[in-house]
């Protein structure tokens, strides 16, 4: 029996229909729309399509977006004189600087400079740290919505075996704490586990982050299992995959996500949420 779609396209339109009435809210309270910030340094084009798409979601869901294109060229004090302008700025409640940067600007010195009131990527060590102890401000976006697209199943996630395959700050560990939070036994993998397959084959929740295409094949999913893919990886024919080879797993697994159409589109609708709820808790409102 081939498993059912997580469709992360029909999510993420339902997660900015939600926001399109948050956003309102704000506006029609203080007069602000909520605002986003995007940074982006240097002509990479896959940057310059990541940030298009996540402009264009913005608007769809009433998010003002105030975009700064900058040269290559650009040094690390003229980013950082940016984003202090922008951590003062009222009508900004979220800052995305889009990696990569450009090699003479240390990534990390940049996002550490985010306002962690501000940070709508949820990288910042604040929001990381607070995340560690339990009480998170603002999630990271990847592993946020991963949690999303596992409870659009119905599947619980309380005392079920989780296994996150990748250990990065950005996805597997913030992922794996958000899964501790909610109950699951969790156990991270890396390059340097033993018998991996045996260790995935635990898994009722199987959520896939190594960076390695159609690396998860069938013999390593256990029947039924919740199987997320956060990878992406471009073959040579130009088409993209994911880190799942999804068409022997999908007739394994009970639920599974599509590579593109599944993590992508809800990563950019948690980005749209962290601003949103940025906007709110400025504002003093909650959500309902």
């Amino acid at each position: 029996m081939a498993a059912k779609l997580i469709d992360g396209k029909a999510l993420a339109q339902q997660v900015r229909d939600r926001l399109a009435i948050d956003s309102a809210a704000v506006l029609a309270k203080t007069g602000v729309k909520p605002g986003l910030a995007t940074i982006l340094v240097g002509d990479d084009p896959a940057s310059h399509v990541y940030v298009k798409n996540k402009q264009k979601a913005c608007e769809l869901a009433g998010i003002y977006v105030d975009d700064h294109k900058l040269p290559a060229s650009t040094t690390q004090a003229e980013l950082l004189a940016l984003i202090e302008k922008k951590n003062a700025d009222s009508k900004i409640h979220g800052i995305l600087v889009q990696l990569p940067l450009p090699k003479q600007i240390d990534s990390r010195v940049v996002l550490e400079a985010v306002s962690p009131n501000k940070d709508a990527d949820g990288f910042h060590p604040y929001n990381f740290g607070r995340l560690v102890e339990g009480h998170p401000v603002f999630e990271a976006c990847t592993p946020k919505g991963v949690m999303k697209m596992i409870e659009s199943t119905g599947v619980a996630i309380e005392g079920k075996r989780a296994v996150v395959l990748g250990r990065s700050n950005i996805v597997g560990k913030p992922l794996a704490l958000m899964l501790l939070q909610r109950n699951a036994t969790v156990t991270i993998c890396h390059s340097k586990t033993k018998d991996l397959p045996a260790v995935c084959r635990e898994a009722e929740l199987l959520l896939v982050a190594i960076g390695k295409a159609r690396f998860v094949t069938a013999d390593m999913v256990r029947e039924g299992a919740v199987v997320i893919d956060v990878g992406t990886n471009k073959l040579p024919d130009g088409k993209l995959c994911g880190d799942v080879d999804f068409e022997p797993v999908s007739q394994k697994a009970g639920w599974i996500s599509p590579v593109p159409g599944g993590v992508g589109p809800m990563t950019i609708a948690m980005l749209l949420d962290n601003t949103v709820e940025s906007a709110m808790r400025n504002a003093g409102m909650k959500r309902g």
